[in-house]
């Protein structure tokens, strides 16, 4: 007489399953293969609970999962079979250790007995992946899979965000056990810094900073949008009126047709947006790593600029540009730590501050203005026109203005810069320019052809390659 199945029975491949589940997954991407397709043969049985995409490439599933991180901010999923399909995953996993996306990449792997034996598709991917990954496991046990999802998934959404890879190999994946569900994450040494407290001396020393400029200028790239923070740098940027920098990873985290968004920086940004950074007197950013695609040669990188770094990853901060003031921990946490310090910058004091209370907006180029800063910009700009304008300077000024709006405009366009009407973008730049005014072009100068906007604002070519 046969024993009656346990029915709490697993095998590895429908732990997997039931484990992906339970950190709330619904979709995946993937291709099947032969190390993995016991986990492909368990999947029909979740399919009410997994979506799966089939794509026609590895790395496709790859991309596509980190693109479903970025759009979603949950955690990206791609399967893969060993060798060349685990080896396919590279490439997007690497671009998500760069842009800091979570994902979890789950590759299958040769039985545990042909370990180390160059078998047929025999990939050491843990080996390889070590580098770009904040963490890669081997599971030979079924046993371990529960806790080793479990901690994948903390770990790529947990910090800074990032992708993890789980190599399973195919007879963990066949064999059956009675899994335990109640598992603790066993991960020494790691610290999650965005469940960390600012440090409260960090923030005075920063609000000092910000009180005491000029020049002001808050830079933001993707750590905004990953810590949920664009309400808090709203808040922040319209308290204190300073002028506000998005990178390319951090588009969406301000608004774009904001008054004071200035636009993006770097090699592929607008010019006046490089020259504000070059001449401003504090320099804010806020979850942005100083890509060299922004900072250019990072020696001459805002060479005026006291800088106050905010990033959950201690390791950026002073790593590529000398920093004043770091602040390590969240993005929102930070800002609301600045913004409760009633920090008054030269930009808010005063009655005509330009952002305050209904009715308070002024034009900043106004001679009666109380702000400082803005105050300098203007005489800055006065004495430059003063010098090279023979004609009146009120008439020449508003024609060279009009020219300059024209041919920007149509620049704009041809490089594909601009997703809206002509007036729009004007209208949008203009106010930008208004927050900024130490930062805008000398009126006299003629506008060049598009294509030379980089080497006009420092931005040439050799630059670009040398970098």
């Amino acid at each position: 007489m046969s024993a009656t199945p346990n029915p709490d029975l697993r095998t590895g491949a429908q732990i997997l399953c039931e484990a992906l589940v339970r950190q709330g997954v619904d979709v995946i991407f993937g291709i099947p293969g032969g190390a993995i397709m016991p986990f492909y043969h368990a999947l029909p049985e979740y399919s009410e609970q997994l979506h799966h995409v089939l794509c026609r490439h590895e790395q496709g599933a790859g991309h596509a999962a980190e693109g479903y991180a970025r759009a979603s901010g949950r955690v990206g999923v791609c399967v893969a079979t060993s060798g060349p399909g685990a080896t396919n995953l590279v490439t997007p996993i690497a671009d998500a250790w760069m842009d800091s996306s979570p994902m979890v990449a789950i590759t299958g792997q040769v039985s545990s007995a042909l370990l180390g034996t160059d078998a047929f598709q025999e990939t050491d991917i843990v080996g390889i992946t070590v580098p770009i990954t904040k963490h890669s496991y081997l599971v030979r046990d079924p046993r371990e899979i529960p806790r080793v999802i479990a901690e994948a998934f903390y770990l790529a959404s947990t910090g800074r965000p990032g992708p993890v890879l789980v190599d399973v190999t195919k007879d963990a994946q066949q064999a059956s056990i009675v899994p335990d569900w109640n598992v603790t994450l066993d991960l020494a040494g790691y610290d999650d810094h965005r469940q960390c407290e600012v440090n409260a001396g960090a923030v005075r020393e920063a609000a000092a900073l910000l009180a005491s400029s000029s020049r002001p200028l808050i830079l933001v790239g993707n750590g905004v949008i990953q810590s949920g923070a664009s309400a808090e740098l709203l808040a922040l940027a319209e308290y204190t009126g300073i002028p506000v920098i998005t990178t390319l990873h951090g588009l969406g985290s301000f608004p774009q047709d904001h008054p004071l968004s200035l636009g993006m920086p770097g090699m592929h940004g607008w010019v006046h947006v490089n020259r504000a950074i070059q001449r401003c007197d504090v320099l804010l950013n806020v979850g942005s790593r100083f890509d060299d695609r922004v900072t250019g040669k990072a020696s001459t990188f805002a060479p005026h600029a006291a800088v106050i770094h905010v990033d959950v990853d201690p390791s950026e901060i002073g790593k590529l540009v000398p920093v004043r003031v770091g602040i390590v921990g969240d993005a929102r946490a930070a800002l609301r730590a600045l913004k409760n310090s009633r920090l008054e910058t030269p930009t808010r004091r005063g009655p005509n501050s330009r952002i305050g209370p209904p009715g308070s907006r002024r034009c900043t180029r106004c001679a009666t203005s109380s702000s400082r800063g803005r105050r300098i910009g203007v005489a800055q700009m006065t004495e430059r026109s003063n010098r090279t304008t023979s004609a009146p300077h009120s008439t020449q000024h508003a024609e060279r203005a009009a020219t300059v709006a024209s041919s920007r405009t149509s620049d704009s366009i041809r490089c594909g810069r601009l997703n809206c009407s002509t007036g729009t973008a004007h209208a949008r730049t203009s106010r930008a320019a208004d927050r900024a005014p130490w930062a805008s072009p000398s009126p006299p100068r003629s506008v060049p052809p598009s294509h030379c906007l980089m080497r006009r604002s420092g931005w040439s070519s050799a630059t670009a390659d040398s970098r």
